[in-house]
């Protein structure tokens, strides 16, 4: 039996390696057992359906969709909604399941969270009743899929007050003329959720577009990417495109309303940095055990114990912060604010523990074969993406003076 999966004791008998295990403080027992059973479907499903491929796709910069009829088996479309077909069910169990989708890859949890949170969000908070009957079902489904179309080549952070994107009156239908950048599952979706200034009160609001149907909507796959190489992010061009007025989402009038929906899916990316940081801690703690030098385990050395206790420390942090927030939520209570610290500390700690795991993997650490030069390089997107470090800590800095910092 090899080094790693045993350790002498004093009686000089091997015993068993601790098995890696990123939750050390027990907090998937203050799931529900109906949710502890969605979690354990979603973790058996990374870990023999997506784990054994995913590094390829990374590597390819493609996006598995053979993966897609099995993913819709899971029934996790619309977690936390209600009705419309909808998953339903807590914020903590939706939390819960991104961080599992993450703590295999985040790209996947990517995927899921624009689809199931930004499209179907959107619809499901700003649609009319209409509109979540029409949309909602086969979105939850998986037979639709979705994307969510904010920010522009020239505009990301100052998306409140300035999209280029326009939208126009026109009787019964809306003409949209403008770009999108960045917009994840965009260059193969079904649908887009499309944020334009409409020209006449200068207000943003939303609108659902037909990508494969709707004349003067394109988009161009965007390449080179170095993080979340799996998610197929795209450059959407409208050019004159007319939307009817039926497929404008009837409550979402204003950035305040689109704020809602960013909210929402703002601390969920807290989830998915805290689930790459999960992963990378067990992907580490697992290389040392295995990997020996001068004769032994390099996980018996004092330095990479404490590097990864650290590392343990960052994840059982952002847990608690994100399991708070997700409680927060379930009561109706969640604010910008709230929302904004979770993004910021979580991705933020993010980076540093992916760092620590990669440092400790040496040069197999540039290495997507090993799982943790993946995470590190995802946890790079994470960190930006949703609205930037920076910027969340001014959302904060508003809320905790009373002054607002914003140019």
């Amino acid at each position: 039996m090899s080094t790693a999966a045993t350790a002498a004791s004093k009686s000089g008998e091997p015993k068993p390696i601790p098995v890696p295990n990123g939750d050390f403080y027990l907090l998937v027992e203050l799931l529900t057992e109906e949710e502890r059973a969605v979690v354990k479907k979603v973790r058996t499903y990374m870990e023999t359906k997506v784990r054994p491929i995913i590094n390829k796709y990374w590597s390819d910069d493609a996006f598995p969709f053979e993966l897609l009829p099995s993913f819709k088996e899971l029934g996790i479309g619309g977690l936390g909604y209600e009705g419309y077909g909808c998953a339903g069910g807590s914020q903590k169990l939706f939390g819960y399941v991104a961080m599992e989708l993450a703590r295999t890859d985040a790209s996947m949890c990517t995927f899921f969270g624009v689809h199931s949170g930004l499209a179907m969000g959107s619809i499901y908070l700003d649609g009319s009743e209409e509109q979540k009957q029409k949309w909602l079902p086969p979105m939850a489904r998986f037979e639709k899929i979705g994307c969510f179309g904010l920010t522009e080549p020239l505009v990301g952070s100052g998306t409140a007050g300035g999209l280029t994107t326009t939208a126009k009156r026109d009787g019964d239908n809306w003409i949209l003329n403008g770009q999108k950048r960045w917009i994840g599952n965009s260059p193969w979706c079904d649908i887009s959720i499309i944020w334009a200034r409409d020209v006449a009160d200068n207000q943003v609001k939303g609108f659902i577009i037909e990508n494969k149907t709707t004349p003067g909507f394109s988009v161009e796959k965007m390449e080179h990417k170095i993080a979340l190489k799996v998610v197929q992010n795209g450059q959407i061009t409208l050019t004159d495109v007319r939307v009817p007025e039926a497929n404008r989402l009837q409550g979402g009038n204003s950035f305040r309303d689109t704020a809602r929906v960013l909210r929402m899916t703002r601390y969920m990316v807290g989830w998915a940095s805290t689930g790459i940081q999960m992963g990378a801690f067990e992907a580490t703690l697992k290389y040392t055990q295995e990997r020996s030098q001068f004769g032994k385990p390099i996980a018996s050395f004092q330095m990479v114990q404490d590097m990864l206790a650290k590392m343990l420390a960052n994840v059982t942090a952002c847990q608690c912060l994100m399991l708070r927030l997700a409680q927060l939520d379930d009561e109706g209570k969640l604010s910008d604010h709230q929302a904004a610290l979770a993004k910021a500390f979580c991705t933020a700690k993010s980076r540093e523990t992916v760092a620590w795991g990669r440092e400790l993997l040496g040069g197999n650490g540039i290495l997507a074969d090993y799982d943790v030069g993946r995470f590190f390089a995802d946890a790079e997107a994470l960190y930006s993406y949703e609205g930037t470090y920076q910027m969340q800590n001014l959302i904060i800095g508003k809320a905790i003076t009373g002054h607002g910092a914003f140019v």
